[in-house]
């Protein structure tokens, strides 16, 4: 079994694999501070159900550095794995046609394979996070580059804190626009401006694009089926694909030679993702 780490700046998504089967995931806090022995604990009371002993290898795609570190470490010592670190300087088989490759961050690389490998067509991946960001990526696995919003969950909480009278409500969507309620009225302004905003940046997107082909739009993230049944841009919705792309990293970087011991050990020369 294969074990999954999407380390966001709000959430981290774990997932586990067998074969190319995504079995469980889970999902907690980024940003509770924690030491490699209570990222031991937490990992393993997560899979105890699944046999520690049966995870063969680990796979991180991290945007949070200080949290790389001390979940590198408990996995080696819980787990007894070396993780695999996935990034823009994995050696993966795609191509960041970008002004400054080695800066595109490792949720957005791990997309790039994902999605030229699940779909095989010019594809937008629409990623909905603490910030939505749109990539841009040709069947080839070519990232084209994209955009960067603020998130719909950061664009709320923002609004909240900078407004003295306004409640702290759930993103759910209401029934109507216009709202009665001051709450109706944040879900309102919120979902459906976010809604609007995303179908915006894709028809623009779409506009210049440079093969001239329609691409495929692909929402992930953990709001991403909030979203969907407003967003009249997205043509499927895969709330996983990061964990997909880090489960295909993990089989594509590990099937170089050997070590010996349990697991299988990340090639040490660190290359550009060329």
């Amino acid at each position: 079994m294969i074990l999954v780490f999407d380390v966001g700046n709000t959430e981290t998504t774990i997932g586990l694999f067998h074969r190319d089967q995504l079995r469980s995931q889970w999902r907690v806090m980024t940003g509770v501070p924690r030491t490699a022995d209570e990222y031991g604990v937490l990992i393993t009371s997560l899979v105890r159900e699944s046999d520690t002993n049966r995870i063969t290898g680990v796979a991180i795609g991290s945007v949070v550095p200080p949290v790389t570190g001390p979940l590198t470490e408990a996995c080696a010592r819980w787990l007894d794995v070396t993780p695999l670190i996935v990034d823009a300087q994995a050696g993966l088989p795609i191509t960041l046609q970008v002004d400054e490759p080695m800066t595109v961050g490792a949720d957005r690389v791990i997309n790039t394979l994902a999605a030229s490998r699940l779909y095989r067509r010019d594809t937008v991946v629409v990623d909905l996070g603490t910030a939505t960001t749109f990539d841009c990526i040709t069947a080839e696995g070519v990232f084209l580059g994209g955009v960067i919003a603020p998130g719909v969950q950061t664009s709320a909480e923002t609004l909240i804190r900078r407004t003295s009278k306004l409640p702290a409500t759930e993103l759910v969507a209401p029934r109507r626009t216009i709202g009665t309620r001051t709450e109706e009225c944040i879900r309102a302004g919120v979902i459906f401006g976010a809604a609007e905003s995303i179908d915006g940046i894709v028809r623009r997107i779409k506009a210049e694009w440079p093969s001239g082909k329609v691409p495929l739009v692909v929402a992930t993230g953990g709001l991403a089926e909030t979203l969907s049944t407003h967003c009249a841009s997205f043509d499927r919705v895969e709330p996983h694909l990061t964990l997909m792309g880090l489960a295909m990293a993990y089989e594509l970087l590990t099937a170089r030679p050997k070590t010996t011991g349990r697991g299988r050990k990340p090639a040490t020369k660190r290359t550009s993702a060329r």
